[in-house]
């Protein structure tokens, strides 16, 4: 026990993965979700429910950068359902209630992540209201009068390729420290989010090709979870959560 607590901290050692392997993190996902139906579909209503909550009661600027900012967080939302998955690889029954609380596993460390998280979501909020005010200067009252605004004004279109050029911006950056990087806190307790951001950046640049993959499978479908109106959430969020552990497990090495 002392040798081990006063190791010095070795960075986790990362695989090279094939550019088919998101497919696979989704079909292990999906079997997540097979074995625990209530738990994960508990977490894609919460969070189907906070969207359509957010576009409910916040229009204009504020609604589109709370609505494409749900990305942003995302990965902190997601935490009880990468305990589900841990606890199916550990080859145990699904504790509900334990996963409303895995965050105190690594409290420190994910409470710092979730304040960078949050900290980006603020940013986006005020660059979203700046651009609005600067290119709509009538502005819009709600999400549906925006999807309208864009469909008959042809000009709206230089706005949304701005809108969301900057967004991918600032999603690229949360994709960037974050694949990885929540499941691995939550995994080993002795991480901190700083090693955790550096090594989710690193599985990036040495898996470029299929970091890409899954970051375009997670845009999709979290995306069809919206144009459905938040009720896709319900299935797609546990479903890109379960994934997720899963591509952690896959790159990173056990320790």
């Amino acid at each position: 026990m002392t040798e081990s607590a006063d190791a010095p901290f070795a960075p986790p050692r990362l695989r090279s993965i094939g550019i088919t392997s998101p497919l696979r993190w989704i079909g292990s996902g999906f079997a997540d979700m097979l074995a625990a139906p209530a738990a994960s579909l508990f977490y894609g209503s919460v969070l189907a429910v906070m969207g359509w909550a957010l576009v409910t009661h916040y229009g204009g600027a504020i609604g589109l950068a709370l609505t494409t900012g749900f990305l942003l967080i995302g990965p902190f939302l997601a935490v009880g359902i990468y305990d589900c998955s841990r606890q199916l690889t550990d080859d145990r029954r699904v504790d509900f209630p334990r996963t409303l609380t895995a965050w105190r596993a690594n409290r420190p460390a994910i409470g710092f992540y979730a304040l960078i998280l949050m900290l980006s979501l603020a940013v986006w909020m005020r660059v979203s209201v700046v651009l609005v005010a600067l290119l709509v200067p009538n502005g819009f009252e709600s999400l549906v009068e925006f999807v309208e605004l864009i469909a008959r004004s042809p000009g709206m279109w230089a706005f949304l390729a701005i809108y969301l050029g900057i967004g991918a911006i600032l999603a690229a950056f949360s994709f960037a420290i974050s694949a990885i990087a929540l499941p691995m806190l939550l995994d080993r307790t002795e991480m901190d989010a700083i090693s955790a951001m550096i090594a989710s950046f690193k599985a990036i640049c040495e898996n470029p090709r299929p970091m890409t993959v899954w970051a375009v499978l997670i845009v999709a479908l979290i995306g069809a979870g919206f144009a459905s109106w938040f009720a896709g959430l319900v299935v797609t969020v546990p479903l890109v959560g379960h994934a997720t552990w899963h591509a952690y497990r896959d790159i990173v090495e056990p320790a």
